[in-house]
């Protein structure tokens, strides 16, 4: 009886710890840094192609995402 009432408490310790350290206070002039497009994961389908293109094209090799590519970036 007292194994489990000890393991309840750890187990809730334990869960309250990490559910708490994902609270972050963020200071007003901190929020137009993480308020920038680049922060922002949700982009257009558009954008995301120039960028495999881009990548693929700098890089001269594919990532497996079927785009073209060679070293110069002229394709």
């Amino acid at each position: 009886m007292r194994a489990v009432f000890r393991f309840r408490v750890v187990s809730m310790a334990l869960l309250l710890s990490t559910a708490l350290t994902g609270c972050a206070v963020v200071k007003p002039h901190e929020r137009e840094n993480l308020a920038r497009r680049a922060m922002i994961e949700d982009r257009e389908r558009g954008e995301i192609r120039f960028e495999q293109h881009q990548q693929g094209a700098r890089e001269g090799a594919e990532g497996g995402t079927r785009e073209p590519g060679g070293g110069c970036g002229c394709n």
